[in-house]
C-alpha cells in the first residue's frame, strides 16, 4: 500500500485530489464547535487546499503525508516564506501556520501531538485497506485527547465497484471504529457524484474519555 500511494504521487495519478475547498468542510467545519486558534491535525493530508481553509480560518495545521511530491506541489503553490526541520523520524515543513509531516502516520507518536486538538480527516480513512483501519482509527484516538473535535468524511463506491483507493467505507463499519472512543455523529450524505458513482458521507466526532 505504502509503494502504491508513493508510485501514485511520482506518476501524477492524483484523481482522488480535489482542486477546491471541500464543500463539506465550509458547510459543517463552524458547527463543530472548535475555538479560534485550536491546532488540527490532518492525517494523509496530500496537498489538500482544505488546510489552507483551515488555516484561514484560525486553526492552525498539522498534517501528516507520506509522499514527498505531495508537500513539495503544496507549498509550491502557496505563497510565504517555506522553513524545514526535521523531528525524527519526519522531515517537516512549514509554510505559514500549516506544518507538514513528511512520513508514516503510524510513526506520529502522542509526544508530537501535544497541541492538537481537533481533526479533520477527508482522504485518510478512505486511502486505507479494511485490514489498516481498525489500526487507523485506534491511532488516531491515541493522538487527541478528550474533548477534542473532528470532521470526517468517508465514502461510499457504486454498487459492484470493489476498487480502491479510495475504498468503500460503509456507515456500520465507521460507527464499528470509532465508536469504542469517539461520540460519532451522522450529518449528512452526499448526492451521488457524476461519472464515478461515490457517495460521500459526513460524520462530526468528539473524542471520548480514556481510550479502549
Amino acid at each position: 500500500m505504502p509503494g502504491e500511494w508513493l508510485n501514485r504521487w511520482r506518476e501524477g495519478r492524483i484523481g482522488f485530489h480535489r482542486p477546491q475547498v471541500h464543500p463539506a468542510l465550509i458547510q459543517h467545519w463552524p458547527l463543530l464547535g472548535a475555538r479560534p486558534g485550536t491546532k488540527v491535525l490532518v492525517p494523509l493530508c496530500g496537498k489538500s487546499l482544505d488546510m489552507r481553509w483551515l488555516a484561514q480560518h484560525d486553526h492552525p495545521v498539522l498534517g501528516i503525508e507520506l509522499a514527498e511530491e505531495a508537500i513539495e506541489q503544496f507549498v509550491a503553490e502557496g505563497a510565504g516564506e517555506i522553513s524545514r526541520y526535521r523531528q525524527e523520524p519526519f522531515a517537516i515543513c512549514r509554510q505559514g501556520s500549516v506544518e507538514l509531516w513528511c512520513g508514516d502516520f503510524f510513526h506520529f507518536h502522542i509526544e508530537q501531538a501535544a497541541e492538537i486538538d481537533a481533526f479533520y480527516d477527508r482522504g485518510a480513512l478512505i486511502a486505507l485497506p479494511p485490514a489498516t483501519r481498525q489500526r487507523y482509527a485506534f491511532h488516531l484516538a491515541q493522538l487527541i485527547p478528550p474533548g477534542a473535535r473532528g470532521l470526517l468524511i468517508s465514502l461510499m463506491r457504486a454498487p459492484g465497484d470493489e476498487g480502491g483507493p479510495p475504498f468503500s467505507v460503509c456507515a456500520d463499519e465507521v460507527r464499528e471504529l470509532f465508536e469504542p472512543n469517539f461520540l460519532v455523529t451522522h450529518l449528512e450524505d452526499g448526492e451521488p457524484e457524476e461519472g464515478s458513482g461515490f457517495r460521500e458521507s459526513v460524520w462530526a466526532m468528539v473524542r471520548r474519555g480514556p481510550i479502549v
